[in-house]
């Protein structure tokens, strides 16, 4: 059984509290927020012991793994902290705020020994793994050009300062539009070598972006495109069309995976689930429970999580540079 403590026990760490209930081999023993009054409550209704201070959390003995869900700003010394306690890691999208961080990250976990996923949770939803079934299956062929948008209200409930600021990681594609980004790069199973992007706050007087559109230039010749837009009112858009030798895909993760073929679409079976999100977070920590079990390769790695953070920090450069940029450490 392991012993899980939840460093950011607020929205999302409560979405983490309920999918643990219902994944075998894991318990919640822990929950740390700064709030005192707030991790109150949160203890109350999803058990563990309650700590406002993070470190003191990673000093527990009974604790076996953490998952980071908490401001983008403190995730690498959290990361690397829960590393050096030797405690396995979930750690919540974007793994860190920049490349260097992330970098960081990763040397501590290698030289810890112990287990890291970030946390992109649509390679666990059933629309985006019926794409992945159906590319792998080769039936279609490899994806050419691929399109991914993110489109949804920015000032939700949650929305705190930091959010707005570009030292803390803030904006709209560090938070949701990442989400975008993932899905297409996961999807097209290539590296991106450069990238061109336009970025800027276009609805809400902020320093960090609410929008952005990046053109992503991949290694085998293929292209992509992704959307994050956070607006003040509309209506969300969360979808992606691939475009593949014989054949094409469209996600929508409100409707599941249709493919199309000889200009008529057909849903795929088995790609839609009403509750996508929650089920996926499920899916998510099974897989680290494996990982950290029965000694499986983690999903979504470090270096993964990396190469994104590549990508977004080479898009803030083309936005300043007006011009294509390369990716530092692409091949």
């Amino acid at each position: 059984m392991i012993a899980l403590g939840i460093i950011g026990a607020g929205d999302f760490g409560a979405a983490h509290a309920r999918a643990i209930k219902e994944v075998d081999g894991i318990r919640l023993v822990a929950a740390c927020r700064g709030n005192a009054t707030a991790l109150a409550a949160f203890t109350a209704e999803y058990g563990g012991k309650g700590y406002t201070d993070w470190r003191e959390l990673l000093e527990d003995s009974g604790v076996d793994a953490v998952v980071i869900a908490a401001p983008h700003a403190v995730h690498a010394e959290m990361a690397i902290g829960a590393a050096k306690a030797g405690k396995h890691i979930l750690l919540e999208k974007p793994m860190a705020r920049t490349v260097a961080e992330c970098d960081a990250i990763n040397a501590a976990v290698a030289q810890s020994g112990v287990k890291l996923m970030v946390a992109h949770l649509l390679h666990f939803s059933k629309p985006c793994m019926a794409a992945k079934k159906v590319i792998e299956a080769g039936e279609i062929g490899r994806p050419l050009i691929a399109s991914s948008w993110m489109i949804k209200l920015w000032m939700e409930h949650n929305r705190r300062d930091w959010h707005l600021r570009n030292a803390t990681g803030g904006g709209m594609l560090m938070t949701a539009g990442i989400h975008a980004l993932d899905r297409l790069v996961w999807l097209m199973d290539d590296e991106v070598i450069s990238v061109s992007a336009m970025l800027g706050a276009k609805f809400h007087q902020q320093e960090a972006d609410d929008t952005s559109m990046l053109a992503l230039r991949f290694k085998r010749g293929g292209l992509g495109q992704v959307q994050s837009i956070g607006y003040r009112n509309g209506a969300v858009g969360f979808a992606m069309d691939l475009v593949c030798e014989r054949g094409t895909l469209r996600i929508d993760m409100d409707r599941g995976t249709m493919i199309g073929r000889d200009t008529v679409w057909t849903d795929l079976p088995d790609s839609f689930e009403p509750a996508w999100m929650h089920n996926a977070v499920k899916r998510e920590w099974a897989a680290l429970r494996d990982a950290v079990v029965d000694n499986k390769p983690v999903p979504v790695t470090g270096a993964y999580g990396r190469n994104l953070i590549g990508i977004i920090e080479a898009a803030h450069a083309s936005d300043k540079s007006r011009r294509e940029e390369t990716i530092a450490d692409a091949g």
